[in-house]
């Protein structure tokens, strides 16, 4: 399966290569990732079925694959969130929401490599908005290395202060800091 996932990620960023870099959409609404015990649909926005940042109009596949990821993670399935945001990606690699949702998917599932790799697409795509560096910290903070977390969080703060998924992870990052190891 991780071979499979691999060859799914190199296949699109070919593709990405490929397309260029010509973003005329507004900017995609990816899932934030939220501190353990918040409220699990809090961190799929109100709005999360707009139209993303995609260079390309999604397609209804593309679409239906999103928005089964989105419910899957909000069940906290993760897995197959991951399955279906893989398979939006394959239909269309422009799409940032997919590929930002895909990353989180991965994070939950501790595949942190493949996180990493889906997070580079989304900021190819959309560049380091605070919804990517927010859920890079908290990537970050799941695997124990809090110094890379605090500067993730920090970078994401500069950009929207008031975030309040950057405020709560910033909160989390402190008190996970001040507990003796």
């Amino acid at each position: 399966m991780r071979i499979g996932m691999l060859r799914a990620l190199t296949i699109a960023a070919a593709g990405l290569w490929l397309a260029g870099c010509n973003t005329t959409n507004p900017p995609a609404r990816p899932l934030a990732m939220a501190a353990p015990g918040a409220d699990a649909n809090a961190s799929v926005p109100p709005d999360a079925d707009e139209p993303t940042g995609s260079v390309s109009p999604r397609t209804a596949q593309a679409s239906d694959d999103v928005s089964q990821g989105k419910q899957q993670y909000r069940a906290n399935k993760f897995d197959v969130a991951a399955r279906h945001f893989s398979r939006a990606v394959e239909r269309n690699p422009r799409d940032a929401e997919a590929w930002l949702g895909l990353a989180a998917s991965y994070d939950r599932l501790h595949q942190f490599e493949l996180a990493d790799s889906a997070y580079d697409q989304a900021i190819v795509i959309e560049g380091p908005t605070a919804e990517i560096l927010n859920n890079q910290g908290y990537s970050f903070m799941l695997r124990g290395d809090l110094k890379t977390a605090r500067v993730k969080l920090t970078a994401a703060q500069r950009k929207d202060p008031a975030n309040r998924y950057v405020q709560n992870n910033l909160k989390l990052l402190a008190e996970s800091a001040s507990k003796p190891k």
